[in-house]
């Protein structure tokens, strides 16, 4: 089992050998590894040269390690999308081959916040209507949602078992989402929405807080979604100016 060297720094053979493994089914998802000592006696390595490989395979959410408990192994993501392409939580459940669900927590009016007031120009006499939920994956919870929308914007047709608030505005209310602008931001244990969402303790989360419009420009929705980031991986192509 040991390494066999070629021109690479060692760590990196190390890192390599690791993610086929897992790959493998070597070491399975949320399975511990073997000890540093024992690790390192199989693969024919110094100790350091295991935690440097093992620093950098907890940084790409390949492992994590538990402070007293030992190392263990990271679930893949089932969700990845492109940040690019706007789907909605809906769609992207589905597109995982998951039948999406929805636990509804509370539907609210509020008056508007001033960011409220800044995102879609209303005024302090406009209502805001608040729904709070949690999106659930073949009955997994997998996303905690908060989605604001101007009260007159509002379709009376919502339902608590509403899934998709994009299929609503669209197909109830004659609004079409065109395009948003969106914030990503890591975030470690939240302690509302983690205990909401079985998260461990050192379960990270993201945060995407987006702004959407329609096909005119105007803003229509503000969403605050924290995804469970050991379920779903985000990428955007970049392309050179």
């Amino acid at each position: 089992m040991t390494i066999k060297s070629d021109n690479r720094h060692l760590y990196l053979q190390v890192i390599d050998r690791l993610k086929k493994d897992i790959d493998k089914g070597v070491y399975k998802e949320k399975e511990r590894l073997p000890s540093e000592f024992e690790l390192s006696r199989q693969l024919g390595i110094s100790r350091a040269t295991l935690r440097e490989a093992l620093r950098i395979l907890e940084e790409e959410n390949r492992i994590v390690r538990r402070h007293g408990v030992g190392t263990f192994v990271n679930a893949k993501p089932l969700f990845s999308s492109g940040i690019e392409q706007l789907y909605s939580v809906t769609d992207m459940i589905r597109m995982a081959g998951m039948e999406p669900g929805t636990v509804f927590l509370s539907s609210s009016v509020h008056q508007p916040t001033d960011e409220d007031i800044n995102r879609f120009n209303c005024t302090p006499d406009d209502d805001m209507t608040i729904i709070e939920r949690v999106r659930t994956a073949n009955g997994d919870p997998v996303v905690y949602c908060v989605d604001k929308i101007p009260t007159d914007l509002m379709p009376t047709s919502f339902t608590h078992q509403d899934r998709s608030i994009f299929s609503l505005l669209e197909e109830n209310g004659g609004m079409y989402i065109s395009y948003a602008v969106t914030h990503i931001e890591p975030a470690g244990y939240h302690e509302k929405v983690s205990p909401i969402l079985g998260c461990e303790p050192e379960t990270a989360l993201l945060v995407l807080k987006q702004l959407h419009y329609d096909d005119k420009d105007q803003p229509i929705l503000y969403s605050l979604n924290y995804f469970k980031a050991d379920r779903f991986s985000f990428h955007v192509v970049r392309k050179r100016v």
